[in-house]
């Protein structure tokens, strides 16, 4: 057994979640037990720094390198504390960072959406078609203060070949949470959700497994609620804010013609998409149908489960008979009961009832892909990234 520490901070920007793990076995019989799992919020001023530069505010360059540092010793805090308790150490830290800017290969996004910035917007910007990503918080820095040699930076090497960079985690849904008889889709619901569709476990099936960004998770529900409650509240609590309210269909029907919805994967997104600006326009839209705040958090969550199911029908090969959701919005009540409602021919569970741990289960994966790159195995599957084959994914900081 490996004792590895997964760390990742995603696109809510609420905190560092830990997972302290032992991992035996490869691929097929890879086995994964979760010894401790924990989130360890931001500094505020910290977060206030992050989410401004998510929304695309401009720092010099001398700022990013003291931010870069600080987010990467708040990193390293979080693998010190996860394991203080429950020795021996572990020999292995696999670190997702912070992502404060991830664009999608061009030939990918079609049009712009509210938010997006195009390559002619940047002077001197070369009509490349690969993608880029940046997640704050280096591995070097990280090894260096716990002394534990360190795996960090997965995207790059997916998007160097033409992959999106994203969804990373498909290949570990795959191995720790197909079934030989269920059609099962693992549905993340973070700031942006994402979906690994995984056909019975017979044959080839690995080459069979799917996935994609699905668009908007809790990313503008979580900036609403900020917004509405002048940043005393950071999220809406089981969705009870917007049960109170009515969905708008006409605006709803709106916000489902974007581009990003009807686009065939492999596709990703981020806040850069589905963020402040975007959220933005959608206030000035309710405006227009005289939208209280509990309405337009009802047209929001209902655009997050809507998207989902539209994109099911779209682009799987076939329904579901399963759909187990990780992820803050897996404990939003209101949202998993729009979805059930939505799909009501399908058993919605959790990951947790499937023996993975819906709140670190991105944790466990980027912990899992260490794992792999230390043993020599590729981490992405190149029909979900859409790259052009398999590669080792990390780069190796030693203690």
């Amino acid at each position: 057994m490996t004792r590895v520490i997964g760390l990742i901070s995603g696109t809510s920007v609420d905190g560092i979640d830990a997972a302290f793990v032992e991992i035996a076995g490869s691929e097929s019989d890879l086995t994964v037990k979760l010894l401790a799992g924990a989130t360890y919020p931001y500094p505020e001023q910290l977060r206030s720094q992050i989410l401004n530069l998510c929304a695309g505010g401009s720092i010099p360059m001398a700022e990013l390198a003291v931010l870069d540092d600080a987010i990467a010793q708040q990193f390293a805090q979080a693998a010190q504390a996860i394991q203080k308790h429950h020795p021996p150490a572990a020999t292995l830290i696999g670190s997702h960072g912070q992502t404060v800017y991830h664009r999608p290969p061009r030939k990918m996004q079609g049009s712009r959406g509210a938010g997006e910035q195009g390559r002619d917007d940047v002077p001197g910007f070369s009509d490349s078609s690969l993608g880029y990503s940046l997640q704050l918080g280096r591995g070097e820095v990280i090894a260096d203060a716990t002394g534990i040699k360190t795996i960090s930076n997965f995207r790059v090497a997916d998007i160097a070949v033409g992959g999106q960079g994203a969804p990373l985690v498909s290949k570990i849904d795959a191995c720790l949470l197909s079934c030989a008889t269920q059609h099962r889709c693992i549905q993340n619901i973070g700031g942006i959700g994402n979906v690994t569709y995984l056909p019975p476990c017979q044959g080839n099936w690995l080459d069979a497994v799917c996935g994609w960004d699905t668009g908007p998770g809790n990313s503008l529900l979580d900036l609403a609620v900020q917004h509405f409650t002048q940043g005393s509240k950071t999220y809406d609590q089981d969705g009870n804010w917007a049960r109170q309210g009515t969905v708008c269909q006409a605006l709803l029907n709106q916000w489902l013609t974007h581009d990003f919805f009807q686009q065939a994967p492999p596709k990703s997104t981020g806040r850069e998409l589905f963020g402040w600006d975007y959220l933005q326009q959608c206030i000035a839209q309710s405006q227009l149908y005289s939208l209280s705040p509990a309405d337009l958090l009802a047209t929001l969550t209902e655009l997050t489960v809507a998207s989902i199911e539209e994109s099911y029908r779209r682009f799987l090969p076939q329904m579901p008979d399963q759909i187990f959701l990780c992820g803050g919005g897996s404990r939003n009540l209101y949202l998993k009961q729009r979805l059930q409602t939505r799909l009501q021919s399908v058993d919605i569970q959790t990951t947790d009832e499937a023996g993975v741990s819906g709140d670190f289960k991105e944790a466990i994966a980027f912990a899992v892909l260490a794992y792999w790159r230390d043993l020599g195995i590729c981490g992405n599957l190149p029909q979900v990234t859409g790259a052009k084959h398999g590669v080792l994914l990390g780069n190796i900081a030693p203690s």
